[in-house]
């Protein structure tokens, strides 16, 4: 069965918010978060070139990124929305299904109170900009 990938993070923050919370309060929210980020990098990563494989719309981007915030605004976790979902955005939505020649760049999320997610993908010009 092919569960949505939205219906995945939803399944999937009923575990990570608590544990996460558990995380920070035992390590600091600064540490525990860059566990998270880091742990959680590959598996992202991996969930965005199968869904930009399918997709590749940016109202449909806007929509998921919307319903993220809603999902947890609704689950009482704003701030664990931004770590779980938009922090992972940039693994999430990475350009490398694109090809290595392309970068994302991310300054603003609905989660962090902006009104729109401004993923910026560009092409890299030269050697020094792949790296």
């Amino acid at each position: 069965m092919d569960i949505p990938l939205i219906e995945q993070v939803k399944l999937q923050a009923q575990v990570l918010v608590p544990l996460v919370k558990g995380l920070q309060a035992e390590l600091g929210e600064e540490r525990a978060n860059a566990i998270v980020r880091k742990t959680l990098g590959d598996l992202y990563r991996k969930y965005g070139e199968r869904w930009w494989r399918t997709q590749g719309s940016r109202n449909l981007v806007e929509k998921v990124a919307s319903a993220f915030a809603e999902f947890y605004k609704k689950i009482g976790a704003p701030e664990l929305g931004f770590l779980l979902t938009c922090s992972a955005d940039t693994d999430f939505f990475h350009a490398e299904g694109f090809g290595a020649n392309v970068r994302l760049t991310v300054t603003q999320t609905i989660m962090q109170g902006a009104s729109h997610c401004d993923f910026r993908y560009t092409l890299k010009k030269n050697k020094q900009d792949t790296q």
